[in-house]
């Protein structure tokens, strides 16, 4: 791949280097220098001329921070004269903000995305969007993977004979029927009430889960309080058992052990599109590799070859139906 320049901001450079070893090319190094006025600057240190240049840099804590080293990357590579500048965005923090819900409140996905466009963009690589019209905020052309394969090839080591995948809400259920169909069980979902950022209300669950092993499928957990609302309410309805899967494992403040610290839980699963510390890992959690996801992408942008066909839905399994 002799004209791939790969680079990584500071965000997650494990994951970075990782997705280099899949590729078999060199991840380039990157000075990034604060000055005195705390202002950032960013040097690419390897030729970028004529070359097909991929980013990676998820946002994640600090995201302010990271996110203005991703454009001042950005911009170096457009002053570099690359051919094409791919963003490998594998975890969006700002997905979340992706409509006006409030009066004049800001909606966050769009400015960030014009703003990584504007800073020399050409492409976006990413990962398990919170909402899929956060798609549609880029002027550019945007891939969008997503872990269903690497999760669900991890609890096909399981007896799913008696499991049931479920959704914490309705907006997450057609994510929840695909994973389902993947491993060839039934699905349900909650019906969810949000009334502020830590705190939820699951009313109801919509399927048969009573004396059923319960794979809790979320595309991210910050907080916590959604999966922890849920799986005491799948506790009342007599469940044998309960799993967590997400994407994301943001697992802010103590989330993780609340999680596992709960009845019935005997597993979290989660990719690495955000690092875990070392410290934070507790026995019940599982962390799966994304890079060999994310390395075939890129070469496959890289190559000119299809992407969607790669990472498209599978068909559905005969008899496996929502509810």
């Amino acid at each position: 791949m002799r004209d791939i320049a790969v680079f990584s901001g500071s965000a997650h450079p494990r994951l970075a280097a990782e997705v280099c070893a899949y590729l078999d090319t060199p991840l380039l190094p990157v000075r990034v220098q604060r000055f005195a006025n705390d202002c950032l600057e960013v040097q690419l240190q390897a030729n970028c001329r004529e070359r097909d240049v991929f980013l990676i840099q998820p946002l994640i804590r600090p995201v302010q921070e990271h996110l203005v080293e991703l454009l001042l990357m950005l911009d170096a590579a457009r002053g570099a004269s690359a051919a094409r500048t791919t963003v490998v965005l594998p975890h969006y923090a700002y997905a979340r903000s992706d409509k006006k819900d409030a009066p004049r409140i800001s909606i966050g996905a769009r400015l960030m995305a014009d703003l990584m466009v504007t800073a020399g963009a050409s492409r976006v690589l990413t990962m398990t969007l919170h909402s899929p019209q956060v798609h549609g905020f880029f002027s550019v052309p945007v891939d969008h993977l997503h872990a269903l394969r690497e999760l669900a090839s991890h609890f096909r080591q399981y007896d799913l004979s008696r499991t049931t995948v479920v959704s914490p809400d309705l907006g997450n259920a057609k994510e929840a029927a695909a994973f389902a169909r993947m491993l060839g069980v039934p699905v349900a979902a909650g019906a969810k009430q949000r009334f502020a950022d830590d705190r939820v209300a699951i009313t109801s669950v919509i399927g048969d889960v009573a004396g059923r092993d319960v794979i809790v499928l979320d595309d991210e957990i910050a907080k916590g309080s959604t999966v922890i609302e849920l799986s005491r309410h799948l506790q009342q309805r007599d469940v044998r058992s309960i799993r967590i899967a997400c994407t994301h494992g943001l697992f802010a403040d103590g989330a993780l052990q609340r999680i596992a610290a709960l009845p019935g839980v005997l597993e979290v699963v989660c990719t690495n599109t955000v690092p875990v510390p070392a410290e934070a890992r507790i026995p019940e959690l599982t962390v799966l590799s994304i890079a060999p996801a994310l390395a075939e992408a890129v070469r496959r942008i890289h190559d000119g070859e299809s992407v969607s066909a790669l990472f498209e839905s599978p068909e559905p399994v005969a008899g496996q139906g929502l509810f």
